[in-house]
């Protein structure tokens, strides 16, 4: 069996306090979740961030801390619900992206998503992350 306990994540969940960003699962809900995706793939979570703000502009303080704290290797990588929980614009999709490409991510886990840090991988994300900038943008 194929081990990613030797990574470390940081657990990230958010919901936005927007009425226009109308997030089903509470954030109680997306940790419980994640918990459980965890210890059924077996990932390490060294850390769990909780952020009560839209995505929709950057500048998320919280989101901001992880982000420096990956840089500094604190890290491998990100968990979190969907790609829309990390990015709503693209300043944030962008830097993550960058992370990955610099090495600082090396990993990003989803139970709704897949993702691996290839260049189909980084596509595939980067589409989603469009995705969701469109759904912020089509409600304004």
């Amino acid at each position: 069996m194929e081990t990613n306990f030797l990574q470390k994540f940081f657990l990230y969940a958010r919901k936005s306090t927007d009425v226009e960003d109308k997030q089903v699962l509470s954030i109680e809900t997306q940790i419980a979740e994640l918990r459980a995706f965890a210890k059924q793939e077996n990932l390490n979570i060294i850390e769990t961030f909780i952020e009560k703000q839209s995505a929709k502009i950057p500048g998320r303080p919280i989101f901001g801390e992880m982000l420096k704290r990956l840089e500094k290797g604190e890290a491998d990588g990100i968990l979190a619900w969907h790609p829309d929980r990390l990015a709503r614009n693209s300043v944030d999709g962008g830097k993550i992206i960058y992370l990955i490409d610099c090495g600082r991510i090396t990993a990003l886990k989803f139970p709704q998503f897949w993702f691996e840090p290839t260049p189909q991988g980084k596509f595939m994300l980067n589409i989603a992350f469009g995705q969701s900038k469109y759904y912020v943008d089509s409600l304004s």
